[in-house]
């Protein structure tokens, strides 16, 4: 395995503009051997691995952030299939994304043009030779090129909604915006453009004739908020198109997941609809190796966006439709033809990990192809026997991987972040099966500090997920990182309660229209359970998370009798009632709260509502500090602008932090260092006595 320190860079033609300061890989030594958050802002994060055509390179790329400039940059590199000859083929001040190989062994590639538009580029697989190939006036947000490489799907925005010029030609300064539907907003946006596919030709040195395969139609393709390249398809002969579309809009689209595969046909332009009458979200299609089939996720019922993801195989002669996973209980996260056509791998939480499992389309038979404490994240093909993917754990960052029948676990073929790691004494995570109310069993995740002594006796903080129907697997996360927190001192317990994948459809689906209910006694079980082992100090415990993991702090503020000594809450609800009235996708409030609060014969809805966190302010005892977003339109900044205020009223420590600039996430760098610093501050504040506490961090 070469070295991350082998990662050479070859000679480029590319030149910089201006004084533009790239951003590279940080020099960074370690001064205590221990995992901070300046080692967790040095690593490299390694984006998704692709195979070339002839199977011998891998394209990938490493992004790095820079505080100073308060962003990251992903530059892009290729090695044998192998992992050896590790090459950086591009140093640029500005990202490249999206990049996959060509036949011909070129590299095409997403980059900004001079005005700053995303644009579709092409270069040699050195590096050399780059040239922007399209030119579209707003920038493309992705691309797919078909088979035969004479065509390419482009995505780009078209207007939605009109403005106050639109209305009011006379009034060209005026800046309020008419709304007269629902989804006017969704995740942190106000919806005035709307994605759509464009299909345009390749030369191959530039696209041209773009249409809009979608003209005249209100709406998105892909699917917003985070639909990409995966919505569509070429058929095997690049004369046709599957594209994913929920043709909804207003109302209809805000309370339905119901989406489908649209057949286009490019010579006739005619639409046919391939997954008419299954109910629920129908994506990612992928057509077999030789075109016969396709396959893709579809979820059964409408309105519930966790439904499980079903691996779905349509014959396209017959129409014939077969689920290949009726005899799996668990919810696909994505898949890959096998190159024979006879299987597909996919990967899955299952137990609290995410292995690669390969299925069979005749018999259906299952097999796990690599396994190991860490979550597979992506596949590309490079034979029948052999894929590349990536993996992480809570202990360790993306890296990439070769499974090809060698290694049970998987071969890592890059060392991106040895040389941090190396210099690090880094924490342990451990299993623990724990005994819930109701008489199971439920996998909890103990993370402990770097060095840690059973003798003595820890500080520790229960994760609460978000999602709700979030795994907890062994993510990796830059801000909800278990390691970086466990490394401050602290025992991380990490439940994996009711409604989190990996265990069954049953233990999944128990938590919808039941928030205050099993699932919050599965952590004050896993809690519990902790509190019986001698390090663990049961008068220094905190709680800690976001959206769903959010609420639930607020919840159990109200509830915990006491085991909690502090709370920290990140983009959580507080008021079920407000939220319900606030949010964009009402399918999600619909299925998982059960229903309006005004819907008085509705006894889940009215057990929801009833139940609310900000229904038990009375009872808060323990200091909370809270963080949200303003540009989160899924949890509005009031929920948590609400609970600060009431803890204040009743005279419970509070401190909040608003980033006007972030959505449900904390995003730029600085921020999210800022809210790491406040996090160990505000905990070492309450669990660590002093001298050890530093408040001042």
């Amino acid at each position: 395995m070469a070295s991350s320190a082998a990662l050479l860079l070859t000679a480029c033609s590319q030149k910089q503009a201006d004084d533009e300061q790239i951003i590279d890989r940080p020099d960074f030594k370690s001064q205590t051997g221990v995992f901070d958050i300046d080692a967790l802002e040095a690593l490299g994060r390694v984006t998704e691995p692709v195979v070339s055509p002839d199977g011998k390179k891998i394209l990938f790329g490493i992004s790095y952030e820079s505080l100073e400039q308060n962003k990251s940059n992903r530059d892009l590199y290729v090695m044998n299939v192998d992992g050896s000859d590790q090459t950086r083929i591009t140093r640029t001040a500005k990202s490249e994304n999206s990049a996959v190989w060509l036949s011909d062994g070129r590299i095409a590639f997403l980059y900004p043009d001079s005005d700053g538009n995303a644009q579709v580029w092409v270069m040699n697989a050195d590096g050399s030779g780059r040239q922007q190939i399209s030119d579209v006036e707003k920038g493309v947000n992705g691309f797919l090129f078909s088979p035969d490489e004479q065509k390419v799907i482009l995505i780009g925005n078209v207007k939605y909604s009109q403005d106050a010029a639109d209305i009011y030609p006379d009034l060209p300064k005026a800046t309020g915006r008419v709304v007269d539907d629902l989804m006017y907003k969704h995740w942190d946006e106000w919806v005035t453009e709307i994605p759509h596919p464009f299909v345009g030709n390749f030369s191959g040195s530039k696209i041209t004739d773009l249409v809009d395969i979608l003209e005249g139609e209100p709406y998105e393709s892909p699917m917003k908020p985070f639909g990409g390249v995966e919505s569509f398809a070429w058929s095997n002969d690049s004369q046709s198109v599957v594209y994913t579309c929920r043709k909804k809009t207003g109302l209809e689209y805000a309370i339905s997941t119901n989406s489908d595969l649209f057949l286009y046909n490019l010579s006739d332009k005619s639409v046919k609809n391939l997954t008419e009458g299954m109910m629920g979200y129908d994506t990612m299609p992928k057509f077999s190796p030789d075109g016969t089939k396709m396959a893709w996720l579809s979820m059964e019922r409408d309105g519930y966006e966790a439904d499980k993801n079903r691996l779905m195989v349509r014959d396209m002669a017959s129409g014939e439709i077969t689920d290949l996973t009726t005899d799996w209980d668990y919810t696909i996260e994505e898949f890959a033809w096998n190159p024979n056509g006879k299987s597909l791998w996919f990967i899955a939480y299952h137990q609290g990990v995410a292995p690669v499992f390969s299925i069979d389309v005749d018999s259906k038979a299952v097999t796990t192809v690599a396994e190991d404490v860490c979550d597979f994240n992506s596949l590309s093909p490079v034979s029948e026997t052999a894929v590349v993917t990536m993996a992480h754990s809570m202990l360790r960052p993306n890296e990439v991987y070769l499974i090809d029948g060698s290694d049970a676990k998987g071969k890592r073929i890059t060392a991106v972040n040895d040389d941090i790691f190396n210099q690090l004494r880094m924490p342990s995570v451990e299993k623990r099966m724990v005994p819930t109310t109701d008489g199971k069993q439920m996998l909890t995740w103990v993370v402990k500090p770097q060095d840690f002594d059973s003798t003595k006796t820890y500080p520790s903080i229960l994760y609460c997920q978000g999602g709700p129907q979030s795994a907890v697997s062994q993510f990796w996360s830059y801000r909800w990182n278990l390691a970086l927190m466990a490394s401050n001192g602290y025992v991380m317990i990490a439940p994996n309660r009711r409604g989190v994948p990996g265990f069954g459809t049953e233990w999944e689906e128990q938590i919808s229209k039941d928030y205050p209910g099993q699932n919050m006694r599965d952590y004050l079980a896993a809690v519990d359970d902790m509190k019986k082992e001698s390090y663990i100090d049961p008068a220094r415990i905190g709680a800690t998370g976001a959206s769903y993991g959010g609420f639930s702090i607020y919840w159990l503020a109200g509830n915990h009798n006491g085991r909690f000594a502090c709370l920290l809450a990140h983009a959580g609800i507080f008021n079920t009632e407000t939220q319900y009235l606030e949010t964009e996708e009402m399918w999600f409030a619909n299925w998982d709260m059960g229903g309006a609060f005004w819907e008085k014969d509705n006894a889940v809805a009215q057990r929801t509502h009833a139940n609310s966190p900000h229904r038990f302010v009375d009872k808060w005892t323990a200091p909370i500090m809270i963080s949200h977003g303003e540009f989160d339109y899924r949890i509005l900044a009031s929920q948590g602008m609400m609970a600060f205020n009431a803890a204040k009223l009743r005279g419970i420590p509070a401190e909040m932090v608003i980033y006007p600039d972030e959505n449900h996430w904390i995003l730029k760098p600085q921020n999210a260092v800022m809210w790491q610093r406040l996090f160990f501050r505000w905990f070492d504040r309450w669990l660590k006595p002093a001298p050890e506490a530093d408040t001042a961090k």
